[in-house]
């Protein structure tokens, strides 16, 4: 009996532990699988920047307007995209303090003069000009904060499931290994356990 007791405690305590056996994830011990060459497909991506193109974010969004008196009177906010996704015109943003008071114009690519140095003028922006113009009018409203956070909270958990699948992956399959182990075991205990109170009495 002394020998049952045992046996069946050594059977429950494996059975217990199994869960929590699983659930950590054992070093892999088998030969990573050789990376498959990945064929880029054509057409689709650049290398780097080439001679006559220009970044927007060092040209264009965020670039200071400067005017006729070389002084900076606004900035630029926005693209103006064409259908077919050509750059139309700009959005600026001129006046007030901080945004409050702000006044946003629309002007014409065209008009904007680039100089070596990447500085953006518009020799037309006057200050009565720009005081005559009326604001630049958009056909939808801008999206609001709580829209662009909830993209972008959407946008961080597409990436880090995207990136941690092969991990999840992996460790499930490894804990699924290790309860089979478990599993196989308790089922090797139980049968010891049950052959020990089989055997005759001496």
């Amino acid at each position: 009996m002394r020998r049952l007791t045992l046996a069946l405690a050594a059977a429950t305590a494996i059975a217990v532990a199994a869960p929590a056996f699983a659930q950590q994830p054992a070093p892999s011990t088998a030969p990573a699988a050789p990376t498959a060459e990945i064929q880029i497909p054509r057409g689709v991506f650049f290398r780097g920047q080439t001679e006559g193109q220009i970044l927007s974010s060092d040209n264009l969004i965020g670039a200071k307007v400067y005017g006729p008196d070389d002084k900076i009177i606004a900035d630029i906010e926005e693209l103006i995209l064409t259908s077919d996704l050509r750059v139309e015109g700009v959005v600026i943003g001129t006046g007030g303090f901080l945004g409050a008071g702000e006044k946003r114009l629309g002007l014409r690519f065209s008009s904007l003069r680039f100089g070596p140095d990447g500085k953006v003028t518009v020799p037309e922006l006057t200050k009565e000009v720009i005081a005559a113009l009326p604001a630049y009018e958009r056909r939808k409203p801008a999206k609001t904060l709580l829209e662009r956070a909830t993209e972008k909270a959407r946008e961080i958990t597409d990436r880090s499931m995207e990136t941690a699948k092969p991990t999840i992956d992996q460790a499930s399959e490894t804990a699924k290994e290790a309860y089979e182990k478990a599993k196989e075991a308790t089922k090797e205990a139980y049968d010891k356990a049950k052959e020990a109170v089989q055997q005759p009495k001496q």
